[in-house]
This record gives structure tokens, C-alpha cells and sequence, in this order.
């Protein structure tokens, strides 16, 4: 491979998905009492769900410039002639800001244009499929500008929609407005969110959780209409859920090429709480 694809841990790639795809995966960090951990390799899902569920103070914080320079780096010294780093929303987190920090150092030590960063404009399997996208063009012997356009137009062709159970975890962490949070919270509404202009959105508020659910599965199919399209269905704690849901698409969407079902990790799980189940769909 002539360009190398670096992503951060908020991607959530399912199992196996960045060793066979060769995608390096930036970990953010996760903060439980103060005590700091990486995303996915110190702090696991059962560790953040206990965390939240004992009201421990659970913070998140981007990757340093310096863990991105270092894998640029590696990645140059290992034979690629350019790297493209595909990093969740700059709305949602300084990840975006702290690669191109890290870039900018690189390029001026190896060249302009070694190192293009990408911001996604979303998250999760958004982000995720962007960066499967971007290591598969690369498989194919293209430039280093051709596999960040891959990166940018599979990132903004895909839609992300998702439940939580409550809207506190966002509110707190300052990813939605607290006004939002009081609304879905006095009328004990289940809200429908979706990734819009790269930031958390609401979209919808259903009475039930069964009926949200219901419309997740509506919205979703709305979403791929009569496309060939790839689905990730990712969750937190909620495996049952997100596997019924997972089914339901499958036997609604005719173009559907393939399913997944993966938990979402700590950093995103921070600011969501257990209970989520997010739907991403993207176009093939």
C-alpha cells in the first residue's frame, strides 16, 4: 500500500476490521476519577457501563500531537509515500486539530502533502466506514489526494441516527443543548439524534423506547431507499436491541450489503450512557 489510513479510536471498526483493512487506529483517552486510560486498550465498554452506573465522574480527551506524528511517522518509515488521517467531527472533539498539528510537523520535515487529514463531519461507523473506504482505494494504487476524497465523500454520504435512553450524558458533556436535555427529560421522551453539519442533532422524540426503536428502523430504511448500501448497527449494553434491530434491516433493506453489529467504546459511550443504539448507513 503507497498511502497509509490512519483513523482515531472513535471509529469503533468492528472486530478485525483495522488489521485486515491495514488501518491504524489513533486511540482518544478516557478519564474515570481522574485516572486516565486509552480508549479501547486501558478502558473497555463493561468498565465505562460500570463506571456511569456507580456515578463516577467519567471525562473524555483527544489524542496528543504528538501519538499522531509518531504513527505518520511509522507509517513513512515503513514504505508509504503519503498518509490520510480520517478523524472524527472537529464539532465533537480537538482530535481533527491535534492531527493536523501533528501533520503540519511532518510535512515540513518530509514533504507537502505527506500527511492530509481529514475531518468527517460525523463519528462511529461514519467515521469508520470513511476510513474502510479510504484503505480500499488505496489498496488500488491511488494518490494520496485521491484516497482523501474517498475518505471526504464516503464520510458525507452516510447518515448516522441513533437512540439514547436519556439525553444527561450529552448535555453534560456539552455535546447538545441543555434546554434539549430538560424538554426530552420532563416529558420522559426517548430521542431520535442524527449526525447533521457534523454535530448531534435532534431529530425526532417518541414517547417509548419500543417506538423509537421502531422509527430508527423507519429512518434507516428511508435513508438507503434503493441504494446498495453497507449498515453498522452499534450500541452500548444493549446487544439484544441492536441485534433485533440489525435483523429488521436486513429483511427491509433490499440493497443491504451486509449488517454488522459492534458495541460502541468508552469515549463515545461517555457522552451517550449505556442503553444507545445507533443505525449508520452508507452508500456503497
Amino acid at each position: 500500500m503507497q498511502v497509509a489510513v490512519v483513523t482515531d479510536s472513535t471509529a469503533y471498526l468492528p472486530e478485525g476490521f483495522a488489521v485486515r483493512h491495514a488501518i491504524t487506529v489513533v486511540p482518544l483517552y478516557v478519564l474515570i476519577d481522574g485516572e486516565e486510560g486509552l480508549d479501547g486498550v486501558d478502558v473497555d465498554q463493561s468498565t465505562l457501563v460500570d463506571a456511569l452506573k456507580a456515578k463516577r465522574k467519567v471525562t473524555t480527551s483527544m489524542p496528543t500531537p504528538t501519538s499522531f506524528t509518531k504513527a505518520y511517522r511509522e507509517a513513512l518509515d515503513n514504505g508509504a509515500d503519503a498518509v490520510v488521517s480520517v478523524h472524527i467531527s472537529g464539532e465533537l472533539s480537538g482530535t481533527w486539530g491535534a492531527a493536523v498539528a501533528a501533520a503540519d510537523e511532518v510535512n515540513a520535515e518530509r514533504g507537502a502533502g505527506s500527511v492530509r487529514v481529514v475531518d468527517s463531519r460525523t463519528t462511529v461507523m461514519g467515521l469508520g466506514f470513511a476510513a474502510v473506504r479510504a484503505a480500499d482505494v488505496a489498496t488500488r494504487g491511488a494518490t494520496g489526494a485521491e484516497v482523501e476524497a474517498a475518505a471526504v465523500s464516503a464520510a458525507a454520504r452516510s447518515r448516522t441516527l441513533f437512540v439514547v435512553e436519556t439525553l444527561e450524558h450529552l448535555r453534560r458533556g456539552g455535546r447538545i443543548g441543555a434546554a434539549t436535555a430538560v424538554l426530552g427529560t420532563a416529558l420522559a421522551m426517548k430521542p431520535l439524534l442524527h449526525i447533521d453539519d457534523g454535530k448531534i442533532k435532534p431529530l425526532e422524540k417518541v414517547r417509548t423506547l419500543s417506538r423509537a426503536m421502531t422509527r430508527l428502523a423507519d429512518l434507516a430504511v428511508e435513508a438507503a431507499g434503493d441504494q446498495q448500501v453497507e449498515v453498522a448497527v452499534q450500541h452500548l449494553g444493549s446487544y439484544e436491541r441492536a441485534a433485533r434491530l440489525a435483523e429488521r434491516l436486513e429483511e427491509r433493506i433490499p440493497g443491504v450489503d451486509g449488517c454488522v453489529v459492534a458495541e460502541l467504546g468508552a469515549v463515545i459511550g461517555a457522552h451517550t450512557g449505556p442503553g444507545v443504539v445507533g443505525v449508520v448507513v452508507q452508500p456503497v
